[in-house]
C-alpha cells in the first residue's frame, strides 16, 4: 500500500485532507510533515517535524520518509492587514515559505521513490492581480499578481508543474478561499467582527461584485481525488498530471450577500444600507492607512488593497475539475455557510473537527 507525506498536515487544510484519505484508504500509511505537531491527535499518522524554508531539515526528512506521493499543503496566508503588505519584511517571509519551501520539498522529494506529487496552490495566483477583474476565471488565464501571497504562489506552481515527467507526475490546485470548522484564515471572524464595529450598513461599491469559496471538506476531497489521479496506471476521467485546476464550491455568490448571510446566522440584519462611492471608500482606506501609521497601531480594517478586495469580480469555472478530477462538492454552498458560522464564533478554540465531520 503506498505511503503518503503531507506536508502541513497540522494546520487547517492539512487535518482535513489526511481525514480525508483516511476515510476512503484506511490502509495506507501516512506521515505528516510541520514545523508544529498537530492540535488534536492524528491516529495511525506519523509525525515528522521539519522547517520547510530549511533545504537540509526537509531533504533528511523526506529522505527518511522516502513516501511513495507527497500532497504539499503547507503555506502561509497572510491574515488581517498584512494581507494587502507589500513590506519587504512581508514579502521576505511569505515568499521563503510559499516559494521557497516549495522548492525544498520539490527538491527533496525528486530525490527518492516518490512518484506523485499534488501541491496546494491558490485561486489568487490569478486573483491577486487587483487591477483587474476576473469572472469565471480558467486554468488558461495568466494573472499578474501583485499582491505577496499570490505573487509567491505563482513560482511555485511553475516549479511543481515543471517537474512533471512520467515517472514523477505532479498537478497543482488552486483553491478558492477556503471556509470551514477550524478556519484558520478568519473570514467568518473577519466578517462577524463587523456587528460590533457598526460596519455593517455600509456597502462599498456597486454591491454586485461574485466570489466564491470552498468548503473545507470539499477541498480535502478534491485532493484525494488528484492523489488518487496522479497514483493510477489508468486514471480516469483523465490524468491531471501537469495540469493547475480551480477548485471551489462552483456556486458563486455576490459577496455583498455572503456577508448579509453570516450576520443573519448570528441574529443580525443592518438597520439601513448606504452605498459607499468606491472611489471614496478608497480615499478612506488611504486615510484609515495613514492614520495606522501615525498612530501605531498594529492594523486597520479599512485600507486601499480591502476596498480594491470589496468590489472585485473573482471566480473560477470548475469545468477542469469536474472533467479531469471528477470533482463535485459534497457539502452544499448554504450548508457549508450555516456549519462553518455555527463552530467559529466563538467555539472555534475548543471544537473538535472528526466528531464534527462525522455529521457530514
Amino acid at each position: 500500500m503506498p505511503h503518503i507525506l503531507v506536508t502541513g498536515a497540522s494546520g487547517f487544510l492539512g487535518q482535513a485532507v489526511v481525514m480525508a484519505i483516511q476515510s476512503i484508504h484506511q490502509d495506507w500509511t501516512l506521515t505528516n510533515l510541520d514545523l508544529r505537531p498537530p492540535p488534536l491527535p492524528q491516529p495511525s499518522v506519523n509525525y515528522i517535524q521539519a522547517d520547510i524554508t530549511k533545504a537540509s531539515e526537509v531533504d533528511v526528512a523526506i529522505r527518511k520518509a522516502n513516501p511513495d506521493a507527497i500532497v504539499n499543503v503547507a503555506g502561509w496566508v497572510p491574515n488581517g492587514s498584512l494581507r494587502y503588505s507589500n513590506s519587504k519584511a512581508l514579502r521576505d517571509k511569505v515568499f521563503a515559505i510559499n516559494h521557497l519551501g516549495t522548492l525544498n520539498v520539490l527538491s527533496a522529494a525528486q530525490k527518492t521513490k516518490c512518484k506523485a506529487f499534488v501541491h496546494t496552490s491558490s485561486c489568487t495566483v490569478v486573483s491577486d492581480d487587483q487591477d483587474h477583474d476576473f469572472p469565471n476565471m480558467t486554468e488558461e488565464i495568466v494573472g499578474r499578481a501583485t499582491l505577496a501571497y499570490g505573487a509567491s504562489k505563482a513560482p511555485a506552481e511553475l516549479a511543481v508543474l515543471a517537474a512533471n515527467t512520467t515517472n514523477f507526475q505532479t498537478c497543482a490546485l488552486r483553491p478558492a478561499t477556503v471556509i470551514g470548522p477550524g478556519d484558520t484564515y478568519g473570514v467568518i471572524a473577519t466578517i462577524h467582527a463587523c456587528i460590533a464595529k457598526g460596519e455593517t450598513p455600509w456597502i462599498i461599491g456597486t454591491g454586485d461584485n461574485m466570489y466564491d469559496f470552498v468548503y473545507i471538506t470539499n477541498i480535502a476531497d478534491a485532493h484525494l481525488l488528484a492523489l488518487e489521479n496522479l497514483l493510477s496506471t489508468k486514471p480516469f476521467p483523465e490524468s491531471a498530471a501537469g495540469h493547475a485546476i480551480f477548485v471551489s464550491n462552483q456556486q458563486p455568490v455576490y459577496f455583498r450577500d455572503f456577508m448579509l448571510a453570516i450576520w443573519k446566522h448570528f441574529g443580525h440584519v443592518p438597520p439601513f444600507q448606504f452605498v459607499v462611492p468606491t472611489p471614496l471608500a478608497w480615499v478612506a482606506g488611504l486615510f484609515a492607512e495613514m492614520k495606522t501609521w501615525v498612530s501605531g497601531a498594529k492594523e486597520s480594517t479599512l485600507s486601499r488593497g480591502s476596498v480594491r478586495d470589496a468590489v472585485g469580480t473573482r471566480y473560477a469555472s470548475n469545468e477542469k475539475a469536474r472533467r479531469v478530477l471528477g470533482y463535485y462538492p459534497r457539502v452544499d454552498f448554504v450548508d457549508a455557510v450555516r456549519l462553518a458560522c455555527e463552530v467559529s464564533i466563538p467555539k472555534c478554540c475548543c471544537f473538535d473537527q472528526r466528531k464534527y465531520l462525522t455529521r457530514i
